[in-house]
């Protein structure tokens, strides 16, 4: 056996999808700031960040952002439909009210 063949068959070779397996159990954050100074005066600062983790994952770190976003969750999107529809029978009502006490 060659010594290719055996470092192909070691244990401690890591393929690229137990890598990504790993690192989205885990989780990886990345960031970083970026500014733009003329002449002492900050004219622009970016804050970067990324995380990269399976979403059960991001979900124990508290993170749920795409379930509260109505352009990515239908639940969210039927939850601000909801809410605006009574939002606005509440306006049509008052404004009925006020149309039949003006009309007294």
């Amino acid at each position: 056996m060659s010594a290719l063949e055996m470092r192909a068959q070691s244990p401690s070779s890591t393929s690229l999808a137990d890598l990504l397996e790993r690192v989205l159990d885990k989780g990886i954050v990345i960031a970083g700031d970026v500014q733009v100074n003329l002449l002492d005066i900050e004219l622009l600062t970016l804050k970067l960040r990324l995380i990269i983790a399976s979403a059960d994952t991001a979900r124990s770190m508290g993170i749920d952002w795409w379930e509260h976003d109505p352009a990515l969750s239908s639940m969210a999107r039927d939850r601000e439909l909801e809410k605006e529809n009574s939002e606005l029978r509440e306006r049509l009502d008052r404004l009925e009210r006020a149309i039949e006490g003006n009309g007294r």
